[in-house]
């Protein structure tokens, strides 16, 4: 098994767990003896990559924090402390000590164990987490809700330096430092450009700054040298910020309000157990500076972090990915081709990524087009008004982003882009189901938000080569516009390298039926097909949610019984809505049926399993049909 030669033979498959058996919470945890934290760290982390092999997951960065972790749970009394995690990527080790260690073989699957803390799992996860940088908000609010109440606990935040680039951490560290919060900020820094500053010396100072006679000291002459006259105190507080700059990358939390500690190796316990309980002594707000290796313990990760961030099941001995199912290109690797062939045509065309390089498709862009290429860091808000002011001066930019962070941004797309009629193109992907990463990264409200904006252009492809040349047609109109794809591959349908505009506002009638006409937005054309065959309906590929076919869809109501419009989208508000509104609008009378996500957030599960359970799958509208028609039909479907 290619674990790291420091944990290889604790590692090994057959190597037992005795200590990590007997924790079935924090408290029992708490009753082990310091020295026995490495050996349960490497019964924990063994466990882990056994357990994700199986059921693929969030390894790399759940590796990292294995350490810390540990020492979290072991210093600070949880439940009752707060522990709020980031995203929740590392989270893993978290569940395992909380309770969850069997629930694990069900982990992202449909009715099992939540990929990311959840406050309805267990009472351990102080905070529903699954998209970036709200860890610090959410922290503060539990701290200043304690102080409010007069409850003495503690409340800390773990966030990923990753996170740390968004703009919500900063304001909520800007907001602590003006409240004086009684917060604890663990930044998991795991970039590796940082670890020289790690070692002996940093890990000697951080104890020295987070202990009890350095703090006494630094409130003893604060609150002496306040009395004095401004100038000394004023040289007071350089000279220290001068002497802790020189030591220490920290003058940009200090000057937030923040006693900065660290950085210290974030896998040695004796540094971060003793500077965690100095830490939990002190009060106000303070942060510290936590250095660790992402995939630690596991050579593949370790060597590679980004594969093995968010992996499919693999062979836990060799590290090798178990084959992919997918039977043909994904659309994303459909849009990352369609990028760079644009890019040669078009030197004014920009990619634009808010950290999703590997996950949007954008690699070989960025090897290929460096000078035009843009990863902004985990900052939605900024990618697009970036777009913005990258549009205004003649630049085409293509922001390649997730539906779901896309909720993050929607004011900027609306006031900056929109309202302005700036040529940016979206390449939304993961629209839709997403399948195990649950309700938190679902893309189920794209076309209801994105619909009611004036001037923007909507469109969802049914198949591979259909979403290559919406993103062309999209990019040479020149004004604001959406392209939204699902997660995984298409239908199988062979992608024409050749690029042609499609006609806007205009659909596509695939098959001609009687009674009966299945408007399909998207993805959801194949099933429509495949049910249309059975029923003999008509199925009509709309293209566009905005602007609509609204001459097809009168033509449609005058022909048929019933319109059923199919949308991988929420019902509320989405594409069926558009329909209707259309013929109302148009005086038209017939009968509609909308299918599409209910009015609940989707569980996780496979995309198959999740599409069936609401009725999007070929069966699911055969069903529908069978009910309207039927000569006793007492239920709608």
């Amino acid at each position: 098994m290619p674990f790291s030669t420091a944990s290889r033979e604790s590692m090994a498959e057959d190597s037992p767990t005795f200590l990590l058996d007997k924790i079935i919470s924090p408290s029992q945890l708490r009753l082990l003896p310091e020295s026995d934290l490495p050996v349960l760290a490497a019964e924990l982390r063994a466990f882990l990559i056994r357990s994700v092999g199986r059921t693929g997951g969030h390894l790399a960065a759940s590796l990292g924090a294995v350490e810390l972790t540990v020492a979290l749970h072991y210093v600070f009394n949880t439940p009752e402390d707060r522990l709020v995690w980031d995203v929740g990527h590392q989270a893993y080790a978290h569940k395992i000590l909380t309770g969850r260690r069997v629930a694990m073989a069900g982990l992202r699957q449909k009715g099992g164990l939540a990929g990311f803390p959840r406050r309805d799992e267990s009472p351990y996860d102080a905070f529903g987490v699954g998209h970036s940088s709200t860890s610090l908000g959410a922290a503060l609010g539990m701290a200043e809700a304690a102080t409010v109440t007069g409850i003495q606990r503690q409340a800390v935040a773990i966030i990923g330096d990753g996170a740390m680039t968004a703009g919500m951490a900063f304001e909520a560290l800007n907001h602590a430092g003006a409240l004086g919060a009684n917060l604890l900020v663990v930044l998991n820094d795991n970039k590796m450009s940082i670890s020289p500053n790690v070692g002996a010396l940093s890990n000697y100072l951080a104890r020295i700054l987070s202990g009890p006679v350095y703090a006494t000291m630094r409130e003893g002459s604060r609150r002496m040298l306040s009395h004095m006259r401004s100038p000394v105190w004023e040289f007071a507080r350089r000279a220290e910020e001068h002497l802790k700059g020189m030591l220490v990358p920290g003058t940009l939390f200090e000057e937030l309000g923040f006693n900065y500690i660290g950085p210290i190796d974030g896998h040695d316990f004796i540094v971060l157990v003793h500077t965690l309980r100095n830490l939990r002594v002190l009060q106000g707000p303070r942060l510290l500076h936590v250095v660790t290796t992402k995939g630690k313990g596991y050579l593949p990760a370790e060597d590679n972090p980004c594969a093995y961030h968010g992996v499919g099941a693999f062979d836990p001995d060799t590290g090798e990915l178990c084959p992919s199912r997918e039977a043909g290109p994904t659309y994303t690797q459909i849009f990352g081709d369609w990028l760079c062939d644009m890019a040669a045509e078009d030197k004014r065309l920009v990619g634009i990524t808010p950290a999703m390089r590997e996950g949007s498709g954008l690699v070989r862009f960025s090897e290929r087009y460096p000078e035009r290429y843009f990863d902004v860091g985990i900052a939605e808000q900024h990618a697009l008004t970036f777009a913005a002011g990258l549009a205004c001066d003649g630049l085409r930019p293509v922001v390649a982003i997730y539906s779901t962070f896309l909720q993050r941004a929607y004011d900027q797309l609306l006031h900056d882009i929109v309202l302005q009629d700036l040529p940016v193109l979206f390449a939304i992907d993961r629209a839709g189901i997403v399948g195990p990463d649950g309700p938190t990264h679902a893309g189920t409200f794209d076309l209801s938000f994105l619909r009611c904006i004036p001037g923007l252009v909507v469109m969802a492809p049914a198949d591979e080569d259909e979403c290559r040349q919406m993103l062309y047609t999209g990019f040479m109109l020149g004004k604001p516009v959406a392209v939204r794809y699902p997660r995984g591959s298409g239908p199988g349908v062979s992608v024409q390298r050749a690029m042609t505009q499609l006609p806007v506002g205009r659909a596509e009638v695939r098959r001609q039926g009687q009674r009966c006409a299945l408007l399909a937005f998207g993805s959801m054309v194949e099933p429509a097909l495949a049910a249309g065959e059975q029923f003999n309906a008509t199925v009509v590929n709309m293209r566009f949610v905005k602007p609509l076919d609204t001459v097809l869809i009168a033509e449609l109501a005058q022909a048929h019984e019933l319109l059923v419009t199919i949308e991988e989208n929420a019902i509320a508000g989405g594409a069926g809505s558009a329909v209707s509104e259309c013929l109302c609008a148009m005086g038209l009378t017939v009968r509609v049926i909308h299918l599409g996500l209910p009015d609940c957030f989707t569980g996780q599960g496979s995309r198959a399993e999740l599409l069936a359970e609401a009725g999007l799958d070929s069966a699911g509208i055969l069903r529908c049909l069978a009910d309207v028609f039927s000569p006793d039909r007492t239920t709608v479907c």
